[in-house]
């Protein structure tokens, strides 16, 4: 995709000052090979800032009973893609965290969702990318894709991760994407559910 060619623009004086107060700067990540065989820790920040390191992430599509998919609207203090709709949540497993549990534990933390309101959390795909966000950094991951069905649909999101939250049809979503060009999704999403079609 063209994004993949886009490059970043440097930062600031002032942009790194701030960025190595960023909370982020405080974590690390699993910097990975293209086969996601792990490469040792890096920077959650380093890794997220200049041309990136690529590193192991997850996203998790979250679903009700009758088949629509909860999209997530990212908080607008998120440093890349503030205000950008996921679907539903993402992040990056820690060292020695499998994706089923670093997943159980975002939900929880950023829904409210406990994992007795499901039972079939599981790996369905894995894919890499990469994508510049102007001005601000990058995402280069290899992301696997959970898929989880609630049984129970009770949120309790945290609002300093979560800006808002829709339930949409999952295959209208995929078959009609004009529809909901205004939502602006997050791009691991949009790859995560072209290739649940492909």
């Amino acid at each position: 995709m063209s994004s993949e060619d886009a490059a970043a623009t440097g930062d600031s004086a002032g942009q790194a000052a701030t960025d190595t107060d960023h909370e982020n700067a405080l974590q690390d990540v699993i910097a990975v090979d293209p086969d996601d065989v792990e490469q040792g820790t890096v920077n959650r920040l380093d890794a997220h800032t200049g041309d990136g390191i690529r590193h192991r992430a997850f996203t998790c599509l979250v679903y009700d009973t009758d088949g629509r998919i909860l999209l997530a609207q990212r908080a607008p203090t998120k440093r890349l893609w503030d205000g950008h709709w996921d679907g539903t949540v993402a992040s990056h497993p820690v060292e020695g965290q499998s994706q089923e549990d670093a997943t159980e534990q975002r939900l929880e933390e950023e829904l409210g969702i406990t994992p007795d309101q499901y039972g079939d959390l599981r790996v369905t795909d894995k894919f890499e990318y990469k994508r510049y966000y102007p001005n601000e950094g990058v995402e280069w991951e290899v992301c696997s894709v959970l898929k989880v069905t609630l049984d129970d649909t009770s949120l309790d999101p945290d609002e300093a991760e979560i800006g808002g939250l829709l339930w949409a049809d999952y295959e209208h979503l995929h078959e009609n994407p004009a529809l909901y060009r205004q939502l602006r999704l997050c791009p691991w999403f949009e790859i995560a559910m072209r290739r649940d079609f492909a």
